[in-house]
């Protein structure tokens, strides 16, 4: 595997690949988009209670479970409304309905367990009303709204004084359409996922969104951080340079540290999938796309974008430093 990720990076390198190829990444990108949003529009992201407001009750039993359809037969003759009961693990069920009383939860729980006929151990019970859940999705929203903005008008900031041949407002641009990308691919994942197995949209879901949004920039801050060093050496030495040449020079010398940082990161997330608890698995899942998709956002996008809107957005010739005289 090593040799084969080995010579996926020197073809990377070899001439400037991504630089040269851009168009061909830009289309692809523009597919993978095309079916997460297909995806999150067609499937849709169901909400858990912690955003629509309901009560949630998972329960382990001591012995044999009862089947789903004996479970099932019996919460219906107690008029909670909708009602969605599934599995979990090997010998466990999770129930999700409107917010219960105390009464109806002591009454759920003497339903599932059959009278005491299947002894049963509850391992959480969650309870939020409507407009708590309402309440925390408009929260949330506003929280991945503000980090976003947070970050433009920083890398806006920090690149001030690289406005040349690129505004530094065109970095922070740019890195506004990555994190966007970087959440749609992962909520895409998600929206199959939940469609399968009958995950849901919740706390964690968010959480793994903003650590997603912090990595990802993370990344990108690197190449362009690598662009701002070429461009002012270049601009201190006096040398002519084409900007797509520094463009590429840059992703090239950071690839590998890109590749390798994602790589470590997806093998920690691939252990907590696999051998993780059953109540992170699907935050790990979210995670783990999320670091793919920023990683190559990152290395294919990020950089490559840089080119059409310097030619679109140009305020010098394209050179980053001037030609000896």
């Amino acid at each position: 595997m090593d040799s084969v990720l080995a010579v996926f990076v020197a073809k990377l390198k070899t001439n400037m690949f991504i630089i040269r190829h851009r168009k061909l990444f830009f289309i692809l990108t523009g597919m993978i988009l095309a079916i997460a949003i297909g995806a999150i529009a067609i499937l849709g992201l169901p909400l858990s209670i912690d955003f629509k407001g309901g009560s949630l009750v998972e329960v382990t039993y001591t012995a044999e479970r009862p089947s789903l359809e004996t479970l099932h037969d019996s919460i219906d003759q107690l008029a909670l409304g909708e009602v969605s009961l599934r599995e979990s693990g090997d010998n466990g069920v999770v129930l999700r309905s409107r917010t219960l009383t105390p009464e109806e939860h002591a009454t759920v729980l003497t339903t599932l367990s059959q009278n005491d006929a299947a002894p049963l151990t509850e391992q959480r019970f969650n309870s939020i009303g409507p407009s708590l859940g309402a309440e925390l999705g408009i929260k949330a929203l506003y929280a991945l709204l503000g980090i976003i903005a947070a970050i433009m008008l920083y890398i806006a900031w920090a690149f001030r004084r690289v406005s040349r041949p690129v505004s530094s407002w065109v970095y922070g641009f740019i890195v506004v359409i990555i994190l966007i990308h970087d959440v749609i691919v992962p909520a895409g994942f998600y929206a199959i996922l939940a469609h399968f197995t009958g995950a849901e949209v919740d706390a964690l879901f968010v959480v793994a969104l903003l650590a997603i949004l912090g990595y990802s920039v993370n990344d990108t801050i690197v190449i362009f951080d690598r662009v701002r060093e070429h461009l002012n050496s270049n601009e201190e030495n006096r040398i002519a340079e084409d900007f797509e040449t520094t463009v590429g020079k840059s992703v090239t010398e950071t690839l590998g540290r890109s590749i390798n940082t994602s790589l470590t990161v997806a093998l920690a997330l691939l252990a907590l999938v696999f051998v993780g608890s059953s109540a992170t698995v699907n935050f790990s899942w979210v995670l783990l796309v999320g670091v793919v998709a920023g990683t190559y956002s990152s290395i294919l996008l990020a950089a490559p974008l840089l080119i059409p809107l310097s030619n679109k957005f140009v305020k010098a010739p394209e050179v980053s430093g001037s030609r000896k005289k």
